[in-house]
């Protein structure tokens, strides 16, 4: 067992890793916790992650080809849960049903968000799945919603070989 450890290949990078990092790294700037009163927390930064992750599943979700670069991206964002949760010291028996719970939870703002945008329920549906029912106030809000449909529209022209690479607009 520890000799298989010790020469054990690590599997090739996912397709969508760069753009999976790419929308970690706007989840973790700080206007959203300062301007935007994000709660910086554990939840809180999993729920700005999981904001903008949707902004750009929803993006791949209009593309046909789009398909495996999408699945992809859940790919990668179950490993980081998975690391994340092991890493503050959740056990094997426990990080399945967690990650069960935390792509159910995407899933569910992914339909909120969509359906947010399309009939101009956004900041509902933040107040509801971003601060989890706590009305951070107006200014706070503005400013989140501002930000994630300004980014949802500027993913409109990024071309998919630039998503993959990486290139979310900031």
């Amino acid at each position: 067992m520890v000799l298989s450890r010790l020469f054990r290949r690590e599997p090739p990078p996912r397709q969508a890793a760069t753009l999976y990092q790419a929308v970690v790294a706007r989840g973790r700037l700080p206007h959203w916790y300062l301007a935007g009163r994000v709660p910086d927390t554990i939840d809180g930064r999993f729920d700005m992650i999981a904001a903008i992750l949707t902004m750009v599943m929803l993006r791949l979700e209009r593309e046909g080809a789009a398909a495996a670069a999408s699945a992809s991206l859940a790919e990668c964002f179950v490993d980081d849960m998975d690391g994340q949760l092991r890493q503050i010291g959740f056990g094997d028996m426990v990080v399945g049903k967690h990650i069960g719970r935390m792509m159910a939870m995407l899933g569910g703002r992914i339909g909120a968000y969509r359906d947010g945008l399309a009939d101009d329920t956004l900041g509902a549906a933040l107040v509801r799945n971003l601060y989890r029912g706590d009305d951070p106030g107006p200014e706070a809000l503005a400013h989140v919603e501002r930000e994630l449909r300004a980014l949802r529209t500027a993913l409109d022209p990024v071309t998919l070989d630039h998503l993959l690479a990486g290139d979310v607009p900031q």
